[in-house]
């Protein structure tokens, strides 16, 4: 019997050298290869200004803390995302404002982020589920038709943007196209994932990107922001380490969230393959799935591509067409017996127990339900064969036809 993980890192030889040369290079933390790195995203998703760190996480707290927001702020978000996105709402003492979802690609919808704007509203965070782009331009819009409603702290950005930031955790996103354009530059901020089962791994990191079109003090935030992520402290290792050089200042009571050049090295050799290898090998996948499934009654698959967007491959989202918990588990259940492996995602925040606790229910938000309850990803990555893809997708024909007999 096969056995097909759900999910495997993006791990060849060239991430082996590159990060067995920084080893041997005598520096291993924040230092040149980072830089490079940071370089090279911008340079890829077409903005001024990328900065690496630990994680995904670490960027959107720090997002929300530069633009001063914590007790007595509401923060607009996505019900359906992992815990990261409404967590860091969280610890800042802000309060997580769900916005229902759209029915047929799991994006926060619009008309529910316009319907929820507040003046207590400081801040926007979008997702982009599975890697396919939200309707950027008509959050766009609100945004700046709201701004009438915004009551700005003494935070200099707040009283410098006149509206609700906007993040956009765009976790899975990179590479995928909006209106022409790659994701990472058409929020305020986006902030990408490196996670080791993300389209681009470091094992463990993430990057913030922003552009000048936005931010005029562009260069001002990027330093705001390396302070902030390692201590607050004026100099980095690396020039600290240099001969007298050793005097250093505290600035500010900053964070350890800084990314390794080990990891760097990493994300520069995938960004250098990631088009033509690692995006592209994940999208024949996708195409290998759709081809095998569109035809079934009971199925419907994913938006992958439209007239203004294109996803990133990130993940599969099947869905049934009618919700039904107990035939998707079993379909999930009946895959795992066959030595492949199945996922959902997400289990909606409002049906975690600690967000149940905060008041939070899951039928306030009815489309996150229906989507949860009919949801299951298939494997995507490079490493899976082409014909393992096809066999993976003949076998779910078969497991759920058998169930549809039985239940």
């Amino acid at each position: 019997m096969k056995k097909i993980p759900f999910a495997l890192p993006e791990i060849g030889e060239r991430e082996i050298e590159a990060v067995t040369d920084v080893m041997r290079s005598d520096w291993i933390t924040t230092g040149p290869k980072v830089r490079e790195f940071e370089q090279n995203l911008a340079d890829y998703c077409g903005v001024s200004h990328a900065q690496c760190l630990s994680s995904a996480t670490a960027g959107m707290e720090l997002l929300l803390r530069l633009y001063g927001i914590g007790p007595g702020d509401e923060v607009i978000t996505t019900p359906y995302t992992f815990a990261a996105t409404a967590n860091v709402i969280v610890h800042t003492g802000a309060v997580p404002v769900f916005a229902d979802v759209c029915g047929e690609d799991f994006n926060i919808d619009p008309v529910a982020i316009e319907k929820l704007i507040s003046p207590k509203t400081k801040a926007v965070i979008t997702v982009d589920f599975g890697g396919l782009p939200v309707n950027y331009g008509g959050i766009s819009t609100i945004l700046r038709d709201k701004a009438n409603l915004f009551r700005p702290s003494a935070n200099p950005y707040q009283r410098g943007l006149h509206r609700p930031l906007w993040i956009s955790d765009a976790a899975h996103s990179l590479g995928a196209v909006y209106g022409g354009r790659k994701t990472g530059g058409l929020a305020d901020f986006s902030v990408f994932s490196f996670h080791a089962v993300k389209n681009l791994t470091t094992a463990e990191g993430g990057a913030m990107l922003y552009d000048r079109s936005v931010w005029e003090n562009a260069d001002d935030i990027y330093r705001g922001l390396r302070l902030m992520l390692l201590h607050g402290q004026s100099k980095d290792a690396l020039d600290k380490l240099k001969a007298g050089n050793w005097f250093y200042a505290i600035e500010l009571p900053g964070y350890k969230y800084n990314m390794t050049d080990m990891s760097a090295a990493m994300g520069i050799s995938q960004l250098a393959r990631y088009e033509d290898e690692i995006l592209a090998k994940r999208k024949r996948i996708c195409g290998i799935y759709t081809e095998a499934l569109a035809g079934v009654p009971s199925l419907s698959v994913p938006i992958l591509r439209d007239g203004l967007r294109e996803t990133s491959y990130q993940l599969y989202p099947l869905r049934l067409k009618t919700p039904n918990i107990e035939l998707r588990n079993a379909v999930i259940a009946g895959m795992s017996e066959k030595g492949i492996a199945l996922n959902v995602h997400f289990i909606p925040l409002p049906l975690h127990p600690y967000y149940e606790k905060l008041g939070y229910m899951i039928d306030k938000y009815p489309t996150a339900k229906k989507l949860y309850e009919s949801e299951i990803s298939l494997p995507v990555y490079s490493r899976l064969s082409e014909d393992d893809a096809l066999y993976i997708a003949e076998e779910l024909k078969k497991t759920l036809k058998n169930l549809e007999e039985r239940l």
